[in-house]
């Protein structure tokens, strides 16, 4: 049976980082920067309501980003490094926390839920959020989770004046 864990997990290890910056490379009129979502999956996930606290168990180690028309950029960097988008600084998460859409499966029914992402922790394989829920009801506990986070704007090369400003760890598109 082939689940959206399966299609989200091919398509990271289809599209490498190296693949993503040669193309950039060839491109030389490629835009200066784009906007990137992101996708993080993971078996399972239980919430506590009273702390708003969101746990992803198994979490897959790698993240996926992409871009819409007309970059059409795909790749994928390691969920460690993802997780340093919420540091200090001007242009963070921690500033302007993303909006994401959570996908899981409680039982026979899935769940859809509109959130915005907080104080990221990561320890091995499993990463917790907390979560203000925009919309939606958040289970207790789900399996076969997606969490669609939504766009930030990154420089596609380190040579752009946005990409100078920002840190290294924010460049997804040259990251490990």
């Amino acid at each position: 049976m082939t689940t959206r864990r399966t299609i989200v997990t091919s398509a990271a290890l289809l599209a490498p980082a190296s693949v993503l910056r040669s193309a950039l490379a060839e491109n030389a009129d490629a835009p200066k920067e784009a906007d990137f979502l992101f996708v993080q999956t993971a078996r399972s996930m239980t919430y506590d309501r009273a702390t708003g606290l969101l746990t992803l168990k198994a979490v897959s180690p790698i993240t996926v980003f992409f871009t819409d028309r007309p970059e059409r950029i795909a790749g994928n960097m390691k969920t460690a490094d993802f997780v340093p988008f919420w540091s200090k600084g001007k242009e963070s998460f921690l500033s302007d926390p993303p909006n994401a859409d959570i996908s899981m499966v409680e039982g026979n029914s899935l769940h859809q839920v509109v959130v915005v992402l907080q104080s990221p922790a990561l320890k091995r394989d499993t990463l917790s959020y907390t979560i203000r829920v925009l919309k939606g009801k958040v289970p207790s506990k789900g399996a076969d989770v997606s969490v669609f986070i939504d766009v930030i704007g990154m420089p596609l090369t380190p040579l752009s004046y946005a990409g100078v400003a920002r840190r290294a760890y924010r460049r997804a598109v040259i990251s490990r």
